[in-house]
């Protein structure tokens, strides 16, 4: 299974998902144009797309993806009314497959009360949306700091190599945050110049992985709801 990272909009990113039978599926798509070019010099079988949330940015794609490929869009059930052209409604834990592809639902509220993250498992990849990000998390919109606080910990369980492929390219700004608060972290310190040097490529900083954000990610590190919350509200005004 082979994911290309594809950017959109000013940082999101989308993500293309390509299995060994040239079919696709999208993640995220926050908009059409630029996920339409890299399909159709692929050539590849759009089939799905994937929705980890309801946010604009993630789904603006969704109809004129579906409309020109006839694919169907997945969702989370209780965001049947907030996603767009949904076709298909998943729930919490449900195990979602076709054909090579295969993913566990994880329900991660707090950033949304919707929020959902896609773990194919056989592959150790977790499509996170805004709800973990390299060296962050999302801001809590409609849930609570005790949600997102909890929603972390189901992901921080997941096997160490699992990849992050997250929303949004937040890390740079994200470590300086973590170094502020964090700065004895001497593995934060050496993940900050790899980031520098993918910058200076001009490359995605994502993947991550499970252990890189339990070793640096500050708000993986923190042991109660109280701790996080204070984290979260520096962040918020950081």
């Amino acid at each position: 299974m082979n994911v290309e990272i594809i950017k959109c909009l000013k940082d999101n990113y989308s993500y293309l998902v390509i299995d060994s039978n040239n079919n696709a599926l999208i993640v995220d798509p926050g908009e059409a144009e630029p996920l339409i070019k890299v399909i159709d010099k692929k050539k590849v079988n759009l089939k799905f797309i994937l929705n980890t949330h309801h946010h604009f940015d993630h789904i603006g794609g969704n109809e004129e993806l579906k409309k020109k490929y006839k694919a169907q869009i997945v969702g989370f059930k209780n965001d049947k009314d907030r996603i767009p052209g949904i076709d298909i409604f998943l729930s919490d834990n449900e195990i979602w497959k076709s054909g090579d592809f295969e993913a566990q639902i994880i329900y991660i509220p707090g950033h949304t009360s919707g929020h959902i993250a896609f773990y194919f498992y056989k592959n150790e990849i977790l499509f996170s949306g805004d709800t973990l990000f390299s060296l962050g998390c999302g801001r809590v919109f409609e849930g609570t700091n005790k949600e997102m606080y909890e929603s972390l910990s189901k992901l921080k369980n997941l096997p160490l190599n699992t990849k992050i492929y997250c929303g949004h390219e937040y890390t740079y700004n994200n470590s300086l945050f973590c170094m502020k608060y964090d700065n004895k972290n001497i593995e934060l310190k050496k993940k900050i110049i790899e980031i520098g040097k993918k910058i200076k490529r001009n490359e995605p900083t994502i993947p991550s992985t499970i252990k890189e954000e339990l070793e640096c990610n500050i708000f993986l590190r923190a042991k109660s709801t109280e701790e996080f919350s204070k984290l979260r509200d520096l962040k918020d005004n950081f």
